[in-house]
């Protein structure tokens, strides 16, 4: 029988220490015929197998292909479409091990409402673990969002037992459906580790013996889960004394052998966590360089990054010495990252030789690969996987639950916040989103970060939505309440908050780098000139804040931008520093902009979603004004007279917008720019 188990509803209901301890191993085994079912003619005789290790990652509760921030659906992701991925891969294998990597319970609405909300029972499952349990998982580990909750909720979710401090060890739930391991976070109460840190799955393989014939042989696959020591700090009102790390590699030093020892034929870690070519150590993120090279380990999934191994582009997203994207391995290990999202799915085809009497693993016969939901066809248009048909229905209620949830209004807005005109001014959609980066940051810096306490704290963000796709590409948020959705509007991306120390001189540098936005001006042409480059609105950082002030002329050459840059009043201090609330991308990937946005001067990488973060602000501070929350402009155009019109495409019949805005400089000089896109002409006078 094929190496995927089945389940029984039975097992949703036993502990979580029963549930994934020596009675689940037994009814795993009889599930799949055991070593009983062996062929025990075979058993002496060399034989061949491929065991085809499947990884979801990063799920982040996106059991639908759907967006409750849009309300739309959106066929790029979705574990309902993985699922399809999942069920091909067990068509094509005849052994298969299905494995989730941790990041599975937060990140949609529907994940906050049944955490939050209205939390689930004990007796029910998660919506993603009700989904999940469709496919029959074998084990998964946790990541750092799976502490998001608290440690009452996760031990409820994982089925109870869980042996710390504030939490009901004796409770009996649900739980999730398969063995949760994690061998790096350990108990303060106990000083044992949290849930199991391994699991050891017998199983029986479909193999081909050296004379051709099909034979069915036992083994014993451990598996072994880490996540990263940043849960400490990210979620440190939930853990802190409760809970502790290790470092994945100590922690894979100490039990990997016992695995062995406890006779496991392969081990496959599973690693919340990526790639990072940084020297070792405990409190490592991304670790997997390292992790691999721990004697014993066969295969390794990953995850954590949102990003995809092997990566056959060009420019693959990791290049570090040891990995090796052809082969999909690192430090020959075999090896795969799946993405987010569901977007796709991992598997590693392990080569595996039976010599008669115990296996090994042919790390040159195997190969690591993703399996995308998304394609292009022929004619280079998107195609999508369909939809899993057995998915949706699991969830059906919860989901429509979920959207009444998102639709309840958090608050209100007395003007329409756009973003119709940032390009020229209007800080109408832009303004709240700093708020509500700067008070998160601010909070977390004063209560943990003494060492920066002192030093003042800003924030940028960018428009976004600024018209790339047409007239309707703009955050257009109407005037009125405010629901939970619009967050969608004034915050587009799921990114999270991250703190970065700089100083002046990197601001000015920054605020250079944003002003690629602007085309350079010719104040002698009589021609109309477009004001607007092909440099991406989302990446025009500013700042909307009376605190900072700063003019940008685009009669310079791009770098020789920024005038008149002050703080409080006073000509910027390029030696003085700053922490600057921003997005984990920039902190991390803006070396076009500093070259310290490598991830080196992030000072705080917060667990929590930009989008969240604006959603918790505007609910503590419900009545949104222009006044308050959408006229501090930081920036203005340098005055400057040109011969001819400075002209910008936006969204149609909005001029209303510029005036409310205050900007009376500008005008409409065309209903239809000629783009098809649906986009109106607007002069702007830069004098003005």
């Amino acid at each position: 029988m094929p190496l995927r188990h089945l389940h029984s509803l039975n097992r949703y209901f036993l502990s979580r220490r029963l549930a994934l301890g020596t009675l689940a191993s037994a009814a795993l085994l009889a599930a799949c015929g055991g070593s009983d079912s062996a062929d025990a003619a075979g058993a002496g005789q060399p034989a061949t197998a491929t065991l085809a290790v499947l990884e979801t990652t990063d799920l982040h509760f996106n059991v639908r292909s759907y967006d409750y921030f849009k309300l739309a659906e959106d066929k790029t992701y979705g574990f309902e479409r993985t699922a399809t991925l999942v069920r091909q891969a067990r068509k094509e294998f005849a052994n298969t091990l299905l494995v989730d990597n941790g990041d599975t319970i937060q990140g949609t609405a529907l994940a906050d409402y049944e955490a939050e909300v209205k939390p689930i029972a004990c007796t029910q499952q998660l919506s993603m673990y009700k989904a999940m349990g469709a496919l029959g998982f074998d084990a998964g580990t946790l990541g750092n969002h799976e502490f998001n909750y608290g440690l009452p909720f996760l031990n409820q979710v994982l089925g109870g037992g869980m042996e710390v401090d504030g939490v009901d060890a004796a409770q009996k739930c649900a739980g999730n459906g398969y063995p949760a391991v994690l061998a790096n976070v350990y108990s303060s109460k106990t000083g044992k580790p949290l849930v199991q840190p391994y699991a050891l799955l017998q199983r029986t393989l479909v193999a081909r013996s050296s004379d051709g014939k099909e034979v069915r042989l036992p083994i014993k696959v451990g598996v072994i889960g880490f996540t990263t020591p940043g849960i400490m700090s990210w979620d440190k009102r939930h853990l802190d004394g409760k809970v502790y790390t290790e470092g994945a590699v100590e922690s894979a030093q100490k039990y990997v052998p016992e695995l062995r020892a406890k006779g496991a034929d392969i081990v496959v870690a599973l690693l919340h966590g990526g790639l990072d070519g940084s020297a070792y150590s405990p409190t490592m993120e991304n670790p997997g360089l390292y992790l691999s090279r721990v004697a014993g380990i066969d295969a390794m999934v990953m995850g954590h990054q949102h990003s995809v191994f092997p990566d056959p582009s060009a420019k693959p997203a990791f290049s570090q010495a040891g990995v090796d994207n052809a082969a999909g391995t690192i430090n020959g290990v075999p090896a795969v990252m799946a993405s987010s999202w569901g977007k796709a799915l991992g598997v590693i085809q392990l080569a595996l030789h039976w010599d008669g009497k115990a296996w090994s693993v042919d790390k040159s016969g195997s190969k690591s690969e993703l399996r995308n939901i998304q394609a292009k066809d022929a004619a280079g248009a998107n195609v999508f996987v369909d939809a899993d048909p057995a998915v949706a229905p699991l969830i059906e209620s919860q989901h429509q639950a979920a959207i009444q949830y998102v639709k309840t209004p958090i608050g209100s807005t007395d003007f329409r916040m756009s973003t119709l005109f940032a390009d020229v001014g209007d800080p109408g959609a832009i303004q709240i989103v700093n708020q509500a980066q700067q008070a998160h940051v601010a909070e977390y810096v004063q209560a943990n970060l003494p060492q920066y306490a002192q030093l003042p704290v800003l924030s940028v963000s960018a428009p976004f939505k600024s018209g790339f796709q047409g007239g309707k590409d703009f955050t257009d948020v109407a005037q009125g309440p405010l629901a939970i959705y619009n967050a969608a509007d004034l915050y587009l991306y799921p990114n999270t908050v991250y703190a970065v120390k700089v100083n002046g001189a990197d601001i000015k540098d920054w605020l250079e780098a944003a002003a690629q936005r602007f085309n350079r001006i010719d104040v002698n042409n009589a021609q109309d000139q477009q004001l607007i480059s092909s440099f991406p609105g989302y990446n025009f950082d500013m700042f909307t804040t009376p605190d900072v002030q700063y003019e940008i002329d685009v009669t310079q050459a791009k770098g020789s931008r920024i005038r008149n840059l002050s703080y409080k009043g006073q000509p910027i201090d390029l030696r003085q520093e700053f922490v600057i609330a921003t997005n984990n991308y920039r902190a991390t990937s803006g070396k076009n902009f500093i070259a310290k946005l490598d991830g080196s001067s992030t000072i705080w990488a917060s667990p929590d979603a930009n989008r969240d973060v604006v959603i918790k602000y505007v609910r503590a501070h419900p009545q949104v004004t222009r006044a308050a929350n959408g006229a501090a402009r930081s920036w203005r155009f340098t005055p400057v007279k040109t011969a001819g019109n400075v002209v910008f495409s936006s969204g149609p019949d909005a001029i209303s917008v510029a005036q409310a805005a205050g900007l009376d400089g500008v005008s409409l000089l065309a209903a239809d720019d000629g783009s098809g896109k649906g986009m109106s002409v607007y002069r702007i006078d830069l004098s003005r």
